[in-house]
């Protein structure tokens, strides 16, 4: 097997086992509107859509200054741009959180838990990073099953 990233090689494994004979489709991509980036807001892969990292941009394109706005507001960007692909949060089985401040894991949850039925939650690593783009506190990406 190629010399992967641990990260990478589950994230290939997991898309291969989930999406069967459906991965002979090629990737659909889609751009969550706005200015032109230099990568999709999401991206199916056979019965697996996987969501870009999503920062808590308000609808106004500005970064709230305090915690729970952009908390709220990565966790709504992120349910929109696997909605683009048409999956929902409910269809989601992994989440990668990114949050400057580890002292904001409390009150990260109690917004997260929100956006996920009791009990189904899934299954999520969080890392504590130096910077994120734009300064922003929180980043969060989805990866969500929908066949």
């Amino acid at each position: 097997m190629p010399d992967f990233p641990r990260g990478a090689a589950t994230t290939l494994l997991t898309a291969l086992l989930l999406s069967g004979p459906a991965m002979a489709q090629r990737p659909q991509f889609f751009s969550g509107g706005g200015p032109p980036k230099p990568f999709s807001a999401a991206v199916r892969a056979g019965n697996v859509v996987y969501a870009s990292g999503a920062i808590g941009l308000d609808a106004q394109g500005q970064l709230p200054p305090d915690f729970p706005s952009q908390a709220r507001n990565a966790m709504l960007n992120v349910a929109r741009e696997l909605s683009a692909a048409r999956a929902g949060m409910g269809d989601v089985f992994r989440c990668e959180v990114a949050l400057t401040d580890m002292n904001q894991f409390v009150a990260f949850n109690r917004i997260y838990l929100g956006f996920f039925r009791d009990g189904a939650y899934p299954a999520r690593m969080t890392t504590g990073v130096s910077a994120l783009v734009r300064g922003a506190a929180v980043e969060v990406a989805c990866d969500a099953y929908r066949p």
